[in-house]
């Protein structure tokens, strides 16, 4: 399942590390659509009905759009679907957070907007599970593999992370936006419709993250995980209702073995809770926080950012319940932990 995410980028930085290249070869960085960047709220700890940043076919839009052109949207987590005839959002029956993949047409709510190809990528730094011990749960962070970081070998098309005053790499030949050379985000398939109450008003954009089987790494935590896409031909070919039709898009839904993770502290099973402190690693044996690098101390920095005018404060209005998780077995060190340790001026936090 997913229950529980982070997107901790400005709106900016989150044009920026959505950029693709088009079919004419160019790179693009996606803009917002009007008024979206101000609905959405950077936060570590996002929870269902929250507002998070989706990319989506232009062409949904704007029907003479180009095809492979794409834009971000704000939208609400949790579907609402078009038919739902109640004034209220929050009266919807059962969540709709999730939906799983092998029943995804056989349910009206996800069947309908999937067959009209509304088709969509949730963006987050990644995504928290709970694993289910004998008296309590322990949270993770689920994320993909930071490559060329400090003594890390650069590895496929995955960026660099490097320092706030040079983030963004930038050829003098290329043209489009520069390189995002940040954290890389997480790109999980969803399906998105748009609902608007039955006395009029404004229409609601929501969704439902796609959900498959666990992959063997991540067995050890819960048996469900997001659909993930996998570089930008997939998250291109999942956008691509034209093209690609619902059930060759579906063969896209695989589990990957392809993410790291990390336990974090009980800090985050309060979705109120919102700073950096959710992302914290701790030291299941020791159970304290792991100590800080330099490579920390910059992500840190980055995430925090010196400039207010470029970065929103996090909304610490994300609320619902704490999940319910389970699995069993034990963690295995992952080589990109130490990306998201606390700052060493921090006193340790024990889990």
């Amino acid at each position: 399942m997913c229950g529980r995410t982070a997107c901790s980028l400005a709106p900016d930085e989150v044009s920026r590390a959505c950029s693709y290249t088009n079919r004419g070869g160019q790179r693009r960085a996606p803009r917002w659509r009007d008024g979206d960047a101000d609905k959405y709220r950077p936060s570590y700890n996002k929870s269902p009905q929250s507002m998070s940043p989706v990319l989506v076919s232009q062409r949904h839009f704007d029907k003479g759009a180009a095809v492979d052109e794409c834009v971000l949207a704000s939208m609400r987590w949790g579907l609402i679907p078009a038919w739902f005839k109640e004034s209220d959002p929050s009266k919807m029956q059962y969540s709709t957070s999730n939906c799983r993949s092998e029943n995804i047409l056989e349910k009206k709510s996800y069947k309908d907007p999937l067959l009209r190809g509304q088709r969509c990528v949730i963006m987050a730094d990644g995504f928290y599970e709970w694993r289910r011990m004998e008296k309590e749960k322990q949270p993770f962070f689920i994320y993909f593999p930071q490559r060329n970081g400090p003594n890390q070998e650069k590895n496929g098309d995955q960026r660099d992370l490097v320092s706030p005053a040079s983030n963004e790499k930038h050829s003098e030949e290329s043209e489009g936006p520069a390189e995002w050379t940040g954290w890389r985000l997480l790109t999980m398939a969803g399906v998105f419709d748009c609902w608007t109450p039955p006395g009029g008003g404004e229409p609601l954009y929501t969704y439902s993250v796609i959900t498959v089987n666990a992959s063997p790494n991540l067995q050890s935590i819960h048996d469900r995980m997001p659909a993930i896409l996998d570089g930008e031909e997939e998250v291109r070919r999942w956008l691509d209702f034209g093209e690609v039709k619902t059930l060759d898009a579906i063969k896209l839904l695989q589990s990957k073995d392809i993410l790291t993770f990390h336990p974090v502290s009980s800090f985050v099973n309060n979705s109120r809770n919102n700073s950096p402190e959710c992302l914290q690693p701790v030291d299941l044996n020791s159970k304290k926080e792991l100590k800080a690098t330099a490579s920390s101390k910059m992500m840190m920095s980055w995430l925090s950012s010196s400039s207010p005018s470029k970065r929103k404060e996090p909304d610490t209005n994300e609320s619902k319940e704490e999940p319910e998780r389970s699995a069993k077995a034990r963690c295995t060190p992952v080589g990109g932990l130490q990306l998201w340790l606390q700052g060493a001026n921090k006193k340790p936090r024990t889990k």
